[in-house]
């Protein structure tokens, strides 16, 4: 039984990661046609109100008005709002298996804030795979740094950003039910990215001005919504039948698919250089899994 149950929750696991990087693919397809801040707020402000007419059904509208641990939620929100607009603008600058690739990098800054914020003890092998992953990030970078500058560095930003995310997940772990922090997190993002797209509106950049945009894209970003949310809840279940440490590998099926889409939809084939780099980026963070994996049980034994 628990082998079938491994393998379903794989199987949904690995569904739920490609499908993140179709709603990628769908983003690098509408580059120019509305300001990054505006579709992520759409994206955000689609799914709270979709989540939380949810959550009030299920658990009523008192889960959804009370909040708890509202600081949090807040780091969580901004978190995610950075690396939304980030990896948007990254997908539409760069090749879009490079710009994921590069994204792989979080579960390394992550042992870094982990060991800066929370006092966590830095393992020396976190140390080498942060070190060897950012070799990857260095090799995967060469073509993309020297064309674009410092923008190429966007993918790192979104990496950094959920990384604090997962920091933030920890402090408020068990703080609610899973729906309700999905509800929470789309609902302060909302804020903080109309907010965004505000401002952006009035500064005077020109790719930032708001418009009326076409029925098309307004209809991409509520698929991208829909298609994130059952991608979020696909990881979940994947989560909960087979366990985080079992699943964790198949967060790289969503590079898989972005090479695939990327090759098939924007002629964008990588080239040798660019897959080695992601393979040690890749291999990092197996190698880092795979030392964590193997420190839970020692830490159970009596």
């Amino acid at each position: 039984m628990s082998i079938h149950n491994d393998r379903a929750g794989l199987l949904y696991a690995l569904a739920g990661f490609g499908t993140l990087s179709i709603g990628d693919a769908i983003i690098k397809g509408m580059g120019g046609m509305w300001p990054p801040t505006a579709m992520a707020s759409t994206r955000y402000v689609l799914a709270a109100i979709g989540l939380s007419a949810i959550l009030a059904a299920r658990e009523g509208w008192g889960a959804v008005f009370h909040m708890p641990r509202a600081r949090i939620q807040w780091v969580r929100g901004l978190s995610v709002s950075i690396a939304t607009i980030a990896m948007f603008t990254a997908v539409w600058l760069m090749p879009l298996a490079e710009a994921t690739t590069i994204t792989f990098t979080q579960p390394m800054i992550t042992a870094l804030f982990a060991a800066m914020i929370l006092g966590e003890r830095l393992r020396p092998a976190a140390i080498g795979a942060t070190l060897f992953a950012f070799v990857g990030v260095v090799i995967v970078l060469r073509p993309n740094f020297a064309e674009l500058g410092w923008v190429a560095l966007f993918p790192l930003l979104v990496a950094s950003a959920m990384a604090m995310l997962m920091i933030a997940n920890r402090a408020a772990a068990h703080s609610a039910s899973i729906l309700a922090m999905q509800v929470y997190i789309s609902v302060t993002a909302s804020v903080i990215l109309l907010a965004a797209t505000t401002i952006g509106h009035f500064s005077g950049v020109e790719e930032l001005r708001m418009h009326w945009p076409a029925w098309h894209v307004f209809a991409r970003c509520a698929f991208i919504a829909v298609s994130a949310s059952i991608a979020h809840w696909l990881i979940y279940m994947g989560t909960s039948k087979a366990g985080a440490a079992t699943v964790a590998p198949m967060t790289y099926g969503q590079l898989l698919v972005a090479v695939v889409l990327g090759w098939l939809f924007f002629d964008e084939a990588p080239d040798a250089i660019a897959l080695l780099g992601a393979a040690i980026i890749v291999g990092s963070g197996l190698f880092l899994w795979r030392i964590n994996r193997m420190k839970r049980p020692a830490k159970a034994a009596p």
